[in-house]
């Protein structure tokens, strides 16, 4: 076989037969494959970690759809979010970056429904999240809505001032630190910067009231509508500034007559070194440093856009923009200019535009006041804006409203036409007020001859308005005080102040005044009181309506009780601030009042808080004469319980201070208060009860008001817990008032033949009033001295009825167990002092006529006093006294089991009488 055909074996042609399959190639893959089902049951459970709200999307889910590009799923992922969060309101903290710039983003979206969700949802979550959470997240807020607002599209601008509004309502301090965008924002949503003609290089250029015929609304809707939110704006720049002030009564930056506040002094806690006293000069709450230095706040190295309208720089530059804009506003709102007639008649919707233009100049000129050169500012306004104002606003002042209103009820007539209001809630009386602030601000008393035209129209409208006697809103009485107290500034004299002082006093003379009206008329007269007074008496001359309202403020006083304390606060600081200045007419009125105010009964002073007590107390001090009805009165307050033992305490001060023997080297007022009268009040305040009160006390019988012994006459009413500690607090105060006195010895005559008068005789008598008799007696008593027998007796019966009280009282009596102490002392006081008290008090135990349950409790009162140390002396001397009822207590208990009180005694009778000993120690008793 040659090579050629042994090549060809080797690729031979295999054959099949027919019918045959092909058989399979070694290399051939196989294609055949087979399906099982895969079940993901994990998958289709819900999310462990993160809650879902109904349709079963999560956070993340929802925050994805904002995604979108269709403006169904946006604002079907708003409502959802919304949803979700008001269910599960922790995912707000969790997710707080991711929300706040998604909902910021769609501020701008072009579909209107998903701007006015993305403004619901912005509403709700700031419900939700504090200022101080959203903060590090409001730049990118702030850039979204600056975006809405410089938007091209009209619809996209008028959602941005939604947002601006629920931004204001939430988070005004965020929003205003932002306000030099804001603010140039605001600008060119109303208007378009244009080239000025005078000047030829484009270094300045000037803004014009712009018009787009595409709106919804017409253009003075629009302008409306974003003078409103700037309005708004403004006015949480103000309020977060750091000087706060009221809008109509503000006082002068640097006006040395501000009001302080008073520095609260206790005398006690000083001379003690426990309170330090730090004076300023010039009574100021902050020290006045001289130094020719000045030092420089932080604002001065921040950024001039940092500082926002902080700056004055800043300020300058938007008035300058603003003001213009403004009058143009008001040019278009204003009546025709033809014929102008007083009280010129305005529509509806240019009334309210009138009123959002002198409400933005009125809080731009509120700012200005806000910075160190107050005056240079107000000269560069008047400079450059008065002459406009003059010729736009007050060519028509005042403005009223259109007689529309006629169609309202009659009810709402009572006003004045000024007062009305309209359909839309445009405060007419507002408008004008508003003006009127603005204006008078531009004057001065410089420029009080230039000026006086207009600002006769504004006292004229001014005086008319208070003495109408319409019923005024507290927010137009605000307004109307602070222009009043503005044109009585500029111009000082008698002449052209007392005309304004008596409208504003026709107006305080309403009926049904509202509360905060009421305090804003107060605070008017005060302050023009204040500066009446602070004026030098060569030149003062006393306003007769201001001495007619003070002389009315007492009786006002006593006729409001109750019924507002608020209010009874500020006329307390009123009429104290004049009495301490020494005003005649107010303390004739004072004095004429007393007795109404302090009426133990109905009266102010039992009525009032205790702040207001405590005012009113200090008042006494001032009155010219202190009659004995009027102390009887004070006494009665004293004890009855209805002011604090520390406040009586203070009243008793205060009257020793004024009463003749309080050492003054200066001679006191004659017939300011009589030294009878006086001794009456100590003695009826150190009694605890009236006349009328201990007689029906005498009709009290057995326990447990009661406590009764057959060894003494008198009985004692036994006094609550509370009305016992009051009752001994004032009687320390009144025995250190006693013991004062210079002549000891008949101040205790006095007080003898008062106890003899009004309390010898009687039966039964209150515990704490026996307690103050010893107590009284122990501060008075020296050698000099002289007892009659009938107060030794009374005497002696009461410290007997007050040792068997503590004696006999039972360990759970908690509330008469802490009298104890204090009755016991007084006892063991008046015993050591006077010797006769202790032999009666013996020679009054006549053991033969007690019952036998008596028995312990006199064994035990004679162990205690021989025990006692201070005592010891006095009951050797009275040896014979002891033994002889010792000796009747063994009769009695003759042929019974001696008892162990009775061994007792007899063994402190043998230590301590019967062995004489002649240095008796310092052993007190213990019970």
């Amino acid at each position: 076989m040659t090579k050629k055909r042994k090549h060809q074996e080797d690729f031979q042609k295999v054959k099949f037969k027919v019918g045959k399959k092909k058989p399979k190639l070694e290399n051939a893959t196989d294609t055949t494959f087979k399906t099982k089902a895969i079940q993901i049951p994990e998958q289709l459970k819900e999310d462990g970690v993160l809650p879902t709200q109904n349709r079963k999307l999560n956070i993340k889910d929802l925050l994805s759809q904002m995604h979108h590009y269709s403006p169904g799923v946006k604002h079907n992922a708003l409502l959802g979010l919304k949803d979700l969060l008001s269910q599960y309101p922790f995912v707000i903290d969790a997710h707080l970056s991711s929300i706040i710039s998604e909902v910021a983003a769609v501020f701008t979206d072009k579909d209107s429904g998903v701007r006015r969700a993305a403004v619901h949802l912005l509403q709700f979550l700031a419900s939700k999240i504090r200022a101080e959470q959203i903060a590090p997240f409001f730049p990118l807020v702030s850039a979204h809505l600056s975006s809405a607002m410089t938007h091209i599209s009209e619809g996209i601008q008028e959602d941005s001032l939604k947002v601006l509004d629920v931004l204001l309502e939430a988070y005004p301090a965020l929003l205003t630190d932002r306000s030099v965008i804001l603010l140039k924002n605001f600008v060119e949503l109303i208007s378009h910067q244009q080239l000025s003609k005078k000047l030829k290089s484009r270094d300045k250029l000037s803004w014009m009231l712009s018009v787009n015929p595409n709106r919804r609304v017409t253009s003075q809707q629009w302008r409306l509508s974003v003078l409103t939110r700037l309005k708004k704006f403004l006015q949480a720049v103000v309020d977060g500034s750091s000087e706060t002030e009221d809008e109509g009564l503000q006082e002068q930056k640097d006006s040395p007559h501000s009001v302080r506040n008073p520095i609260c002094v206790s005398w006690k806690l000083h001379a003690n070194n426990q309170q330090h006293i730090q004076l300023f000069e010039n009574g100021g709450l902050r020290p006045k440093i001289n130094s020719s230095f000045r030092l420089r706040s932080l604002t001065s190295v921040m950024d001039s856009a940092e500082k926002g309208l902080s700056s004055a720089e800043n300020l300058k530059g938007f008035i300058e923009i603003i003001i213009p804009l403004l009058i143009e506003c008001w040019i278009e709102a204003s009546p025709a200019q033809s014929a102008p007639i007083l009280g010129n008649l305005l529509e509806s919707e240019s009334q309210q535009l009138m009123q959002q233009v002198l409400s933005i100049i009125h809080l731009l000129w509120k700012l200005t006041k806000r910075h160190d050169e107050t005056y240079k500012m107000e000269l560069w306004l008047r400079m450059n804006y008065l002459v406009d104002f003059k010729h736009h606003f007050m060519r028509h002042f005042p403005y009223s409203v259109q007689e529309t209103v006629k169609h309202k009820k009659k009810d709402s007539f009572k006003g004045h036409k000024n007062c009305m209001a309209s359909s839309n809630n445009v405060d007419h009386l507002l408008l004008n007020l508003t003006l009127c602030d603005i204006m008078v601000s531009l004057a001065s008393t410089s420029t009080l001859q230039t000026d006086s035209g207009w600002l006769d129209m504004i006292r004229k409208f001014v005086t008319d308005t208070l003495q109408d006697g319409s019923k005024l809103s507290s927010k137009q009485v605000n307004r109307l005080l602070g222009v009043t107290w503005r044109l009585m500034q500029i111009q000082q004299n008698k002449v052209a102040t007392e005309p304004l002082i008596k409208a504003v006093y026709t107006l305080y003379q309403q009926r049904n005044l509202l509360f905060p009206v009421r305090t804003l008329l107060l605070k008017f007269f005060s302050r023009v009181y204040q500066k009446e007074d602070l004026r030098s008496q060569r030149i003062r001359s006393r306003s007769k309506v201001l001495s007619r309202w003070l002389a009315g403020l007492p009786q006002q006083l006593a006729l409001l009780g109750l019924r507002n304390p608020e209010l009874s606060n500020q006329l307390i600081d009123i009429i104290h601030s004049a009495a301490s200045r020494s005003n005649k007419e107010l303390l004739q009125s004072l004095q004429a009042t007393a007795a109404r105010i302090y009426d133990p009964l109905e009266g102010t002073l039992v009525l009032l808080p205790a702040e207001a007590q405590r005012r009113l107390v200090q008042l006494v001090y001032f009155l010219p004469c202190l009659p004995a009805s009027l102390l009887a009165c004070l006494s009665r307050c004293c004890i009855m319980g209805r002011m604090s033992s520390d406040l009586a305490a203070t009243l008793i001060g205060i009257l020793h201070m004024r009463s003749s023997f309080a050492g003054w080297k200066c001679q006191v007022q004659e017939n300011s208060m009589n030294d009878v009268d006086y001794f009456s009040f100590l003695f009826s305040t150190l009694i605890g009860f009236s006349r009328e009160e201990l007689t029906s006390l005498q009709g009290i019988r057995g326990k447990p008001h009661i406590s009764q012994t057959q060894l003494s006459p008198i009985r004692l009413y036994l006094t609550d817990l509370d009305q016992f500690l009051h009752h001994w607090a004032v009687t320390e105060m009144i025995c250190h008032s006693l013991s004062t006195i210079p002549s000891q010895s008949q101040c205790f005559d006095i007080l003898q033949t008062g106890i003899c008068k009004y309390l010898v005789g009687l039966v039964v008598i209150p515990d704490s009033t026996a307690g103050s008799v010893l107590c009284a007696i122990n501060k008075l008593l020296d050698q000099a001295c002289i007892i009659s027998e009938n107060l030794h007796k009374f005497l002696a019966s009461c410290c007997y009825s007050l040792l068997y009280f503590l004696l006999t009282l039972d360990k759970e009596d908690a509330e008469h167990l802490q009298k104890r102490d204090m009755l016991w002392g007084s006892c063991i006081s008046a015993l050591a002092l006077l010797p006769r008290l202790l032999r009666l008090m013996l020679q009054s135990l006549q053991v033969s006529r007690i019952c036998r349950e008596e028995l312990p409790v006199v064994a035990q009162l004679l162990r205690l006093l021989m025990q006692h140390g201070q005592l010891r002396s006095h009951m050797i001397t009275n040896e014979f006294l002891v033994q002889q009822i010792i000796k009747d207590i063994m009769t009695l208990k003759s042929g019974e089991v001696q008892e162990q009180w009775l061994t007792d005694l007899h063994y402190c009778f043998n230590i301590y009488l019967a062995s004489h000993p002649q240095t008796p120690g310092p052993i007190n008793a213990v019970y």
